[in-house]
């Protein structure tokens, strides 16, 4: 299995959106949605647009944990997701493929179609180690890069433990050492 890691440098996740933008709108959302949200790509891309639209929060049974989950959804990642829905169905899935049912209606993209389209990217922009878990990997990096606070992340990602947490989203001891240079009260 190849080691995936979070994009721990904002200016390659913001590359990372600038091409994805020039290739697909909705590529360019998974990976806004998978960076913004911290849910499996599994959970992310079984959403239907009634999951989002005018609703203050996520709500989902996640596919892995079988646990109930809710996730805001506020701030210009609730402006984005309101811009991408427009003219969509609240039946519609979020993120569709180009294949339709038998019954007309688009199926959801797959793992493997959201892979190909982001790694191909990811891979032109030579960001390493990347994977569809690099989006909620690099969700709990920046988390706890803005509060700290691994306790509510290791909660939010149902982690059962805090070592677990800070290896899941790349923290190593010397980032640690170095957040706590020059720390005195």
């Amino acid at each position: 299995m190849e080691l995936v890691m979070p994009i721990k440098d904002k200016s390659k996740i913001e590359a990372m959106k600038q091409e994805l933008l020039k290739q697909s709108y909705r590529d360019y959302m998974i990976f806004v949605f998978g960076c913004n949200c911290g849910l499996r790509i599994s959970d992310i891309i079984d959403l239907k647009v009634s999951d989002v639209k005018n609703r203050r929060y996520i709500e989902l049974r996640e596919q892995k944990t079988n646990k109930n989950k809710m996730f805001p959804i506020s701030g210009q990642f609730k402006v984005e997701i309101d811009k991408y829905i427009q003219g969509m169905n609240d039946s519609d899935y979020l993120f569709t493929s180009r294949q339709t049912c038998k019954d007309g209606t688009k199926k959801n993209i797959t793992r493997v179609q959201a892979y190909r389209s982001l790694k191909q990217i990811a891979d032109r922009l030579k960001i390493e180690h990347f994977g569809l878990h690099s989006m909620r990997k690099s969700f709990g990096f920046f988390y706890y890069e803005a509060t700290g606070d691994l306790v509510k992340l290791m909660d939010m990602f149902n982690h059962s433990s805090l070592a677990i947490t800070k290896r899941y989203i790349g923290i190593t001891q010397d980032e640690l050492d170095e957040s706590l240079e020059g720390f005195f009260i």
